[in-house]
């Protein structure tokens, strides 16, 4: 029965022995650890590049997109001038062929919204070379100091994008 507890203070006892390591060994363990370091630093910038390579072609492919869109919609601006003129039309307004073109204008404009397309507005405002193009000028009281006095054909913006200047008059 004295052995148990003999062996319960031998296992309390038991140092833990310290480990001694040789100048090479040292070395190379010191080694091991620069080129650690030095693996961890190329991982760190590999992960950084492939993030930005990332974003880069996400930026890369939204304006790709967004100059697509922009492309496909100025095609189609044509349809919008045509049915902007037939409305403007004169003749018989309880006519119902003009009626259905009138929805279809409003549809179409509507449609235009909802693809982020908006018209700038250029009658009565001061003439802004960024969204208009003048091509006539004219000398009228009735407008003031570089005013558009006449829209012949509506501009339109993408966001920031310009899909079409406006072909205006300028008074004055």
């Amino acid at each position: 029965e004295a052995e148990p507890a003999s062996e319960k203070g031998k296992a309390k006892k038991k140092k833990e022995k310290g480990v001694t390591f040789t100048r090479e060994q040292a070395e190379q363990m010191e080694q091991a650890v620069r080129q650690l370091e030095t693996v961890k630093d190329q991982f760190t910038r590999l992960a950084a590049e492939y993030d930005n390579y990332r974003k880069r072609t996400a930026k890369e492919k939204d304006s790709l997109y967004q100059d697509a869109k922009a492309d496909t919609i100025r095609e189609f601006l044509a349809v919008y001038d045509n049915l902007e003129r037939a409305c403007a039309t004169e003749g018989d307004d309880d006519s119902p062929h003009k009626k259905g073109l009138v929805m279809i204008f409003h549809q179409y404009q509507e449609t235009l919204k909802k693809l982020g397309v908006e018209e700038i507005t250029a009658l009565g405002q001061p003439f802004d070379p960024e969204t208009m193009n003048a091509v006539m000028h004219v000398d009228d009281g009735r407008f003031g100091e570089n005013e558009v006095a006449q829209v012949f054909q509506a501009g339109f913006r993408l966001g920031d994008r310009m899909v079409r200047h406006a072909i205006v008059q300028v008074a004055n």
